[in-house]
This record gives structure tokens, C-alpha cells and sequence, in this order.
């Protein structure tokens, strides 16, 4: 490895003593620090560093250390297209599914990267087709599609097919499309299923379904799922791809997701798994007994 890629969140002031150590450890090690621009800034270092804009710098590195939330390495992996270099994230977040690895574990799951002796996830990711009007707008999605009413919408009808058999009809605030990984997201949040990242499936969770029986539900990722809204008035919708794209949804207007190709190389930290994720998060078998 000769390059390595660092992006932090614009307005992450408290990074700046990590990322001027970051880059002096690695220029001991002969490796270039190639820091986005604004993470350059952040970083206050006196020594020279190359930088450059976000796709450059993904572009350009052999792996990427995100420095930030979920949310900035969901922006990242929409700037990878197909490469498919190691991402190490690193939490500066007030949770953290996907930057896992806390600031104290860095340098132990760095070395490792550079040395070529790391662990990872090969993510699976979804490609999502919204189709308006007749105009097709596409993103390959690391989370989850949202079609979601406005805030002051009524509630949204959505037809939705799997491989071209028709489902149900939902009527609801809106409906989840979510790949294992974004299962501990916004899918989480709806009541939706925690899948094991490793699974070869998809979620279909409804947002406050006006229906009660309307459950999630769980089909394999080789499926096509086609989601259409049905005609209304006075109600607003829109699309979102990982929250970082979104498009107004009218008339007739359809969602399709399937299997992306695509995949993100996710690093975590060493002797760490899944599960031991999902306990420090979640705070699962803590005692919720208070002291005295």
C-alpha cells in the first residue's frame, strides 16, 4: 500500500488532533496521507499533505480511513462506483454500525490494513432504479431505498410486486427496501428485522402501516422488487437512495431494486464480530438494575 485515502466529516472540529497524528504515523511509515480537501483543513498540521477533492482522493487511494458517522461513509461508498478498496471507519458519530472501530483501535486495524493482514466484510449492496415520468434515475445503495410521504402528506398507497408477482397493497407513511447492512438503520428503527450482513437477502419493512397485520418481510436477493405509488392529490412523496439522494415521486411513478454487483470491502476491528457489534451498540445483556 502506498496511498491511503482520509475523508472526515466537514464540520468535525474534534478530529483535527486525530487527523494530524494520523498523518505523521503514516509518513513514518513511507505511506502517502491523501486527505480531502476539507479534512485537510480540519487538520491543522504544519507539515505538507496532499490533498484533493472526495472523488479524487477515492479515486486516487489504495484504501480509505472515514473519519465521522454512518452517514459519511454512506456518502463515501456513493463515490466508490465500482472500486472496491478497503474502507476502515472510524466513529466520531453517536452510534456507529458501519464506523465500528473506536479511536483507541485505529492504529492496531491500520497496521493490519497496510500490512495486508486485515479482516473485513464484502458488504452486499443494492441497486435501486426510480423511475418518473418515463426518466430513469439509478444509484447503487449500501443502506436501504425510502419512498416516504412530506411531513404534511397524508398517507401514501404503494403497490408492491417481488418478481413480478404482486405482494400487497401498503398503506402507510412510507415503505423500507433494505439490504442486511441497512437492516440496522432506518429498518431498525420501523421495527424491521436485524439481518446478519452475510445473508443473501432483503428486507421489506412498512413505515406505520395503517394496517396492523402488515409485517416486515424478508425475500432472497436475487429477487426484483417493484414498488409503484398509486395516483393521489395533496400528497407529497419522495425516493431516497442511503439519505444522500433524493427525488420527488408522482402519478404513476415506480421504485425497482434488486442486487447491486457491487459490494463495499467493510474492515473491522480485529477479534471483533458481528454480534460483539450489535452488543456494544445496542446494549444488549447489559443490567438494567441502577446503582446506587
Amino acid at each position: 500500500m502506498t496511498t491511503l485515502g482520509v475523508i472526515a466529516r466537514p464540520d468535525l472540529v474534534e478530529a483535527g488532533p486525530a487527523l494530524h497524528k494520523l498523518v505523521a504515523w503514516l509518513k513514518a511509515r513511507k505511506v502517502t496521507a491523501l486527505l480531502e480537501t476539507q479534512t485537510a483543513a480540519l487538520a491543522k498540521t504544519r507539515t505538507r499533505v496532499a490533498q484533493a477533492e472526495a472523488a479524487d482522493v477515492v479515486a486516487r487511494a489504495d484504501a480509505l480511513v472515514v473519519l465521522g458517522g454512518d452517514g459519511t461513509l454512506l456518502r463515501v461508498s456513493h463515490l466508490l462506483a465500482r472500486r472496491n478498496v478497503p474502507v476502515l471507519g472510524v466513529n466520531f458519530g453517536s452510534l456507529g454500525f458501519l464506523t465500528e472501530i473506536a479511536l483507541d483501535e485505529l492504529y492496531p486495524t491500520l497496521t493490519g490494513l497496510i500490512e495486508g493482514r486485515y479482516e473485513y466484510d464484502e458488504r452486499r449492496m443494492l441497486h435501486a432504479v426510480a423511475t418518473r415520468s418515463g426518466v430513469a434515475e439509478k444509484a447503487d445503495v449500501l443502506n436501504d431505498v425510502v419512498i416516504t410521504k412530506a411531513a404534511l402528506s397524508r398517507i401514501i398507497e404503494l403497490d408492491v410486486f417481488v418478481d413480478g408477482l404482486f405482494v400487497s397493497a401498503f398503506r402507510a407513511d412510507g415503505l423500507i427496501v433494505s439490504s442486511p447492512t441497512g437492516s440496522t438503520a432506518y429498518n431498525l428503527a420501523a421495527g424491521g428485522p436485524i439481518l446478519h450482513p452475510s445473508l443473501p437477502a432483503i428486507a421489506i419493512t412498512p413505515i406505520c402501516p395503517h394496517m396492523l397485520t402488515n409485517r416486515p418481510l424478508v425475500v432472497g436477493d436475487k429477487s426484483t422488487i417493484e414498488v409503484r405509488l398509486r395516483p393521489a392529490r395533496d400528497v407529497e412523496v419522495h425516493v431516497t437512495f442511503d439519505g444522500q439522494l433524493g427525488f420527488a415521486l408522482s402519478g404513476e411513478d415506480s421504485v425497482t431494486v434488486t442486487r447491486s454487483p457491487r459490494s463495499l470491502r467493510l474492515v473491522r476491528a480485529p477479534a471483533r464480530d458481528f454480534f460483539a457489534v450489535l452488543r456494544t451498540k445496542l446494549k444488549w445483556g447489559e443490567s438494567t438494575t441502577r446503582r446506587r
